[in-house]
């Protein structure tokens, strides 16, 4: 490996080992989709990735390491996609991108189209992410960590910001909401919710289309954690339903088992 390739790899791996530190403080209103969202602060969620198709933001995704993305299995992403590193407005060239070939796509072999459970995807980039202001790894949670309901969290994304839109929003939209048990999210949805689902919200913030596949983070001892995924929820993005992420520690299995087989 070239002597500067080692370096930036170094680098990388300091930031790494701070996962979930974002180089450019968030900041939320309240910790006030996304539907009632508000714009976040340039670069401040440094895993946040656009997935683009034709060079169109069509799902959501989070770097858990210079080499790999989670999203969702249900954005049937494929290896002639981009994943767009280091965005905040999608209509500007003044952001500092990454664009990044992706290599291999890992599709949970257990997701359910149907059911929508299990619905997580791995990406494999190409080439390594590089390490910069506006692009670092989130952290991935231990399987035996609980975030317990009630807990504050935070979704981002570039999703419709009312389910009729036209379009997506230029600018990367976060929203702060609580958790729920899943017993109470079956008061909304009733036995749709399974055991790789977590929800969050009915508190007048909602993810949306365009959203999907993208991160649901909660603080832990000072660093985000890669909680939910983007999954499925209201039609109409009713900000009175929780929306549903696949559940992270629940899916862990599947991400260790392949990042260390490639």
């Amino acid at each position: 490996m070239a002597f500067l390739q080692l370096l930036s790899c170094l680098a990388f791996v300091a930031a790494a080992s701070g996962c979930g530190v974002p180089a450019i403080e968030p900041a939320l209103s309240g910790l006030a989709r996304i539907v009632n969202g508000e714009d976040a602060v340039p670069g401040s969620w440094p895993w946040q990735v656009s997935l683009q198709r034709s060079g169109s933001h069509f799902c959501g995704g989070s770097l858990i390491s210079e080499n790999w993305v989670v999203t969702a299995a249900h954005c049937s992403v494929r290896t002639t996609d981009k994943v767009v590193a280091g965005e905040f407005n999608l209509n500007s060239a003044e952001d500092n991108v990454q664009v990044l070939q992706i290599a291999k796509v890992f599709k949970n072999k257990n997701y359910n189209a149907l059911t929508i459970s299990n619905d997580i995807t791995l990406l494999k980039l190409a080439t390594p992410a590089r390490s910069q202001e506006t692009v670092s790894p989130v952290c991935l949670p231990s399987v035996d960590d609980n975030f317990p309901a009630g807990t504050t969290c935070v979704t981002t994304g570039w999703g419709k910001t009312k389910y009729n839109a036209l379009k997506v929003p230029d600018k990367l939209q976060q929203a702060a909401l609580p958790l729920l048990t899943n017993a109470e999210c079956k008061q909304y949805w009733g036995n749709k919710i399974k055991d790789t689902m977590i929800c969050a919200g009915a508190s007048g913030v909602s993810s949306c289309m365009g959203d999907s596949g993208g991160p649901l983070v909660c603080l832990k001892n000072g660093a985000w954690n890669l909680v939910g995924i983007v999954s499925w929820g209201s039609s109409v993005c009713s900000t009175t339903t929780p929306a549903v992420y696949s559940r992270v520690t629940e899916l862990l299995p599947f991400i260790e088992e392949t990042l260390a087989n490639n």
